[in-house]
């Protein structure tokens, strides 16, 4: 049997979305050689380049741009450095711990690199994943299948819609909807407060005019042929009632698209469901590496770019062959916390990106009291002015991890 043809980049990045772009941008422009990228989509750029609204580019840019501007910017930027971007492009397996299998509008060919960066992102959990039951009528989406069908499609969608969740993307779906001439009836939260920001809320409810209930959840979608109503129940009466409406969008709940990682046979985190990763952003393969919502679903597009830029360096090490870890330790999240990132700390590595653990909390504490212990005994404590909230990542200084032991045991970190 013919083997198909093999192309052996330097370092090959999968995923074109604010990380991989970033990270091919800074490979590239830092002499690290070939650098392909490879994106399924048509056009790279992720999931910015159908959210088409403004408050993108913030950290990584200093500037503000809409989700297409700074995809443009983003495939621009990593062009001019010299990668190769190529779109309709899917890798869809692996021959070998180092040979990724590709299937493109050219045909199927193998791609072996000196480097690999896993920047596949995350995704919304659909109706079926959260086991809503009911009927199955048009009008049902995540808001990736919103954006997409309204922004790059133009297509309509309803007239009345309830959104499901209240996180960030919650309202960038509220957003596309009134563009769309759809009005947002109903926002509903399982959490006591909208997992939002409180500013995007209060704006949310005064400028768009979205009501928001709390402590609520859909328990059925109802309509033949096309969504005619959903019904909520509010979790601490148990009352229920319907809401008419004929778009349902799904928005939130977040998994990462760790097929690729999965199949490599690649570590993978129990609480964020990505590859285990320590802060230089390595994988358990060696050569192997991850960037953005892949580790953290999810957060904003920018700290998902500044994900790729950092983990440009390591990479370069690696090309360099001066890349050789020391035994870390495990930091493991403790409830209220879901999961932390990264998950391995060596002694001998740089501080994560922006030099921020990232956490998820399914608690609300207005000013967390975040502990560190090791071994029984309590490294650090620090009340943080900022809140801990669910449905938005939670952001501490990788600095409380500094009294640490190399050659200690796992480290918890909690709250109390």
């Amino acid at each position: 049997m013919t083997q198909p043809p093999l192309i052996t980049p330097d370092v090959l990045i999968i995923g074109g979305g604010p990380a991989g772009l970033t990270a091919a941008a800074e490979l590239a422009g830092r002499g690290a050689g070939h650098v392909l990228v490879a994106d399924r989509e048509q056009d790279a750029g992720g999931i910015p380049r159908h959210s088409d609204h403004t408050g993108y580019g913030l950290r990584d840019l200093r500037r503000v741009m809409t989700g297409p501007a700074y995809a443009r910017h983003l495939v621009r930027r990593a062009t001019e450095a010299g990668a190769d971007i190529r779109t309709r492009t899917m890798v869809t397996g692996w021959a070998d711990e180092h040979t990724a299998e590709v299937t493109s509008p050219e045909g199927r060919y193998h791609v072996r690199a000196r480097a690999t960066v896993l920047a596949t992102g995350a995704r919304e959990r659909p109706r079926t994943a959260r086991r809503v039951p009911g009927d199955r009528p048009h009008g049902v989406y995540t808001t990736g299948q919103l954006q997409n069908l309204v922004h790059l499609h133009h297509q309509p969608v309803g007239k009345r819609a309830v959104i499901v969740g209240g996180e960030l993307v919650s309202w960038s779906a509220a957003v596309t909807l009134r563009e769309a001439g759809c009005t947002p009836a109903l926002m509903v939260s399982q959490y006591p407060k909208a997992e939002s920001y409180g500013a995007f809320t209060l704006a949310g409810r005064t400028v768009l005019g979205v009501p928001v209930a709390t402590r609520t959840r859909v328990t059925r979608v109802i309509g033949k042929g096309r969504c005619q109503a959903v019904e909520i129940e509010h979790l601490d009466t148990g009352l229920r009632r319907r809401v008419a409406c004929d778009t349902v969008v799904f928005t939130g709940d977040w998994i990462p698209d760790h097929e690729l990682a999965r199949s490599a046979g690649i570590t993978l985190d129990e609480g964020t469901l990505g590859p285990l990763t320590d802060t230089a952003l390595r994988t358990s393969r060696p050569g192997v590496f991850a960037a953005g919502n892949l580790l953290h679903p999810v957060d904003t597009a920018d700290v998902a770019a500044l994900d790729g830029r950092h983990v440009a360096g390591r990479v370069l090490a690696h090309l360099d062959g001066a890349d050789r870890p020391a035994p870390g330790v495990r930091l493991i999240a403790d409830a209220p916390f879901r999961w932390v990132a990264p998950q391995i700390l060596r002694p001998s590595d740089p501080a994560p990106a922006r030099g921020r653990l990232l956490l998820w909390t399914d608690e609300f504490a207005r000013f967390p009291k975040v502990t560190i212990r090791q071994d029984g005994r309590t490294v650090a404590r620090r009340t943080l002015s900022w809140p801990a909230a669910p449905g938005r990542v939670f952001r501490i200084p990788s600095t409380l991890l500094a009294g640490v032991s190399p050659t200690g045991g796992p480290v918890h970190i909690g709250l109390g």
